[in-house]
């Protein structure tokens, strides 16, 4: 190792966008279900490194997004993985209830099926009701 060179970090490894983000892709730890995309600010990396529950940036609010924070459909972080050219975060977490903001376990729901885009998970037959985050 050059002693010149600081260690390699996540936070020093990431190739942050011009608008300082960097896309996080969500995926159930145990069972590989993908589950959502979402920004992270490095602040937001941070933060779901130093508490273990994942904190994403909202866009629209210009702000940090606590996953759960009011419908309690918490992401905990399991493993931070970063892909080859640090454009892309993988974060493997254990998802309580619901990661789409419509309710849906996924917001991976919809399918391109005979030439037409199919929903192929209705949260009021899964769950019974929907349950909205804003945030994303």
């Amino acid at each position: 190792m050059d002693e010149l060179q600081p260690p390699r970090t996540l936070l020093n490894s990431i190739s942050w966008n011009p608008a300082g983000l960097v896309a996080c892709v969500a995926r159930q730890h145990d069972t590989g279900e993908v589950l959502m995309l979402a920004w992270m600010d490095r602040a937001a990396v941070e933060e779901t490194l130093a508490t273990g529950r994942v904190c994403h940036y909202s866009r629209s609010r210009r702000g940090p997004w606590r996953k759960g924070e009011t419908s309690g459909q918490v992401q905990r972080r399991m493993e931070s993985r970063l892909d080859c050219d640090g454009g892309t975060l993988l974060a493997r977490v254990e998802q309580t209830g619901a990661a789409c903001h419509t309710g849906r376990r996924s917001c991976f729901y919809r399918a391109a099926r005979d030439g037409a885009l199919a929903t192929i998970a209705d949260p009021a037959v899964l769950y019974g009701a929907v349950r909205h985050e804003a945030g994303a």
